[in-house]
């Protein structure tokens, strides 16, 4: 397995190549908690060198960040934790909302602390553009914090050129945590060379978008957002599995899975891109650990390319309304 760290930007922490992503693991797809199997996979992770955990206080309404707190506790130092904030959940589980206020910054990030059960964080991150609130003063509050010895390092989520750009003079920012797959591309266009052009570094989530290309099929059962993604939906569905069986046999001739070998391209699309894996358990675990063993040649990546068109591609990754909420999805003001 390759032992290269990537940089999370100029003066952020060197991290093993892939990142844990915790979140499947309170409830997001649906699926029963098994808190028992989330920590024996997060120690799993651990040993095999993983070092970057991400979560984000609303992930089970704090059940994400109490769970990860068990599973560090007495090795804190072999973590780097990457927590969001700013979503608003009510008792019955739905996102109602967005605040990234100062003052709500100063609650989110004292109730992390304590959940967690460490004296920081060290990569806070806003979940989503506020729109009620400008990005200076979001970043701004975070700043206070790492002066105060609570952050160490400040990144983003989701949004596009124009706010990294008055994010970053700000305070310098480390990554930008984005959707990026074979099936989610849009970043390469605006954000990515911007992102090149100020030395930041991509964490990207949604590397299987959300499961489809390793196969998944949204369950019958509540909670599963995968039931209402446009990807997963009817004719989108049934023209996204023909790209899925395409990429399958790829795999199969590489003696690979589909999930390595889409983990594996997004790895290959540069050396500051962190792909963050999201098992829910031991075995998915396993499977995407294998990923970073693979060596995609130029052949290969432009076969995949091939046999996965972003073109092709048939459904956004959200829904309309959700799209029109994503600043990473507008385009930029044409600086």
């Amino acid at each position: 397995m390759t032992t290269d760290f990537r940089q999370l930007g100029a003066d952020g922490p060197a991290v093993f190549p892939l990142a844990l992503g915790c979140a499947a693991m309170s409830g997001t797809y649906g699926q029963k908690r098994d808190d028992a199997e989330s920590l024996a996979t997060i120690d799993e992770a651990l040993e095999h060198g993983v070092t970057m955990i991400d979560t984000a206080d609303f992930y089970g309404s704090g059940h994400n960040e109490m769970l990860i707190g068990r599973a560090i506790k007495g090795r804190r130092d072999k973590v780097i934790l990457s927590a969001k904030f700013g979503g608003l959940r009510s008792p019955d589980g739905e996102l109602c909302g967005l605040d990234t206020r100062p003052v709500a910054i100063k609650n989110f990030i004292a109730y992390t602390l304590q959940r967690l059960g460490v004296d920081h964080i060290d990569i806070y991150r806003p979940a989503r553009l506020d729109p009620a609130v400008p990005i200076e003063d979001t970043i701004g509050a975070i700043s206070d914090l790492v002066q105060a010895g609570y952050v160490r390092h400040i990144g983003l989520s989701e949004v596009g050129p124009d706010t990294i750009r008055r994010a970053h003079a700000v305070h310098p920012i480390t990554d930008l945590q984005i959707e990026y797959s074979l099936m989610s591309r849009t970043p390469e266009q605006h954000i990515f060379p911007l992102l090149e052009e100020l030395g930041l570094s991509v964490t990207a989530y949604g590397v299987l978008s959300h499961g489809l290309l390793g196969g998944a099929r949204p369950q019958a059962q509540a909670g599963d957002r995968r039931a209402v993604l446009p990807r997963f939906s009817g004719e989108n569905f049934r023209r996204n599995s023909e790209l899925v069986a395409a990429l399958t046999a790829l795999a199969q001739e590489k003696g690979a899975t589909n999930a390595q070998m889409a983990i594996a391209w997004v790895m290959a699309q540069g050396d500051r891109i962190i792909p963050v894996i999201g098992p829910r358990n031991r075995t998915q675990l396993r499977d995407a650990l294998a990923a970073a063993r693979i060596t995609l040649s130029a052949e290969d990546l432009a076969a995949i390319e091939q046999a996965v068109p972003a073109d092709e591609v048939a459904g956004t990754r959200v829904n309309a309304r959700q799209m029109e909420m994503l600043d990473s999805e507008q385009p930029p003001s044409g600086r």
